[in-house]
């Protein structure tokens, strides 16, 4: 069975992850959390040590905003699945969106609101100190100083180890980097969403990790994996014996040696699927069809 590491590695601040990850957003839905610690088990065991996921990753509510019964916190699921935690894996999580008891949302702007996030993520995850804590902006524009200030003030005590963004312009990782170091730069990105196509390769040269997400939803975001392909992946992925989906997350690891796929999912058998794309090699052939 192919594992993590067939998709290569790259160096995430100080620790070197296999460039194929897990994203946790679709964990939280289904009621029974057991089937989400066995996925995230599962995951560490197909060679995964890069994770990605947020306090308000959460079912009911939540992001996705489905499900029912209790509420199940992904940060959660992950520290009920893994700890203690395996040496090696990096853990990154976000801060900025804040869901508020009225079902409405947010948006952490000072430093104590911050704070607050990152006391959360500590609480939820169960550590001492967050691996990468990614600034997750909702609007791609304008100052992250202050903001970026604050988590660096934490960082320097100790609560953090890396600093990334999420959803910024090269602007912001400008600014941002003037005031501590960008370790990853977490931003939409697929096949058919190809906005920061230049922040790639920017962040390749900058030896910043270019983490994209929605690789697989493509503009469906949060809706999930769409199964209307253009006829160029379909025939693609016939060639190489794999499913669309599979192609497309092996073009997105394609575009630099600086993208980490994180591609969620509550389903083993996709978690397999997914992880084994890491091992589809595309020919330049290929690379050309799809672009």
């Amino acid at each position: 069975m192919i594992s993590a590491d067939a998709a290569g590695t790259w160096v995430l601040g100080d620790t070197t992850v296999n460039r194929m990850g897990f994203g946790s957003m679709r964990l939280t839905p289904c009621r029974d959390t057991s089937i989400a610690v066995k996925v995230v088990r599962r995951a560490v065991e197909l060679g995964v040590n890069h994770i990605d996921t947020a306090a308000f990753y959460f079912s009911p509510g939540g992001i996705l905003d489905v499900g029912d019964g209790p509420v199940r916190y992904a940060a959660e699921l992950i520290r009920a699945a893994l700890t203690p935690y395996p040496r090696g894996l990096v853990l990154a999580t976000k801060v900025g969106p804040v869901a508020l008891p009225s079902g409405e949302w947010t948006v952490a702007e000072t430093a104590a609101q911050l704070r607050a996030q990152v006391e959360e993520n500590l609480r939820r995850l169960g550590v001492d100190r967050l691996d990468v804590v990614n600034l997750r902006l909702t609007r791609r524009g304008g100052s992250v100083a202050e903001r970026w200030a604050a988590l660096a003030e934490m960082r320097q005590e100790g609560l953090i180890r890396h600093l990334g963004l999420s959803n910024a312009t090269l602007d912001q990782v400008d600014e941002a980097s003037a005031i501590a170091p960008v370790v990853g730069v977490q931003n939409s990105f697929a096949l058919d969403l190809r906005r920061d196509h230049d922040l790639v390769r920017e962040c390749a040269a900058r030896g910043i990790a270019f983490v994209p997400f929605f690789a697989i939803a493509g503009p469906r975001r949060e809706a999930g994996a769409t199964t209307d392909h253009d006829e160029a992946v379909r025939k693609v992925a016939a060639a190489h014996g794999a499913t669309p989906q599979q192609v497309r997350l092996a073009w997105t690891l394609h575009q630099g040696p600086n993208v980490l796929a994180i591609p969620g999912t509550g389903s083993e058998e996709h978690l397999i699927e997914n992880v084994a794309a890491g091992g589809l090699r595309l020919t330049a052939g290929d690379l050309a069809a799809l672009s």
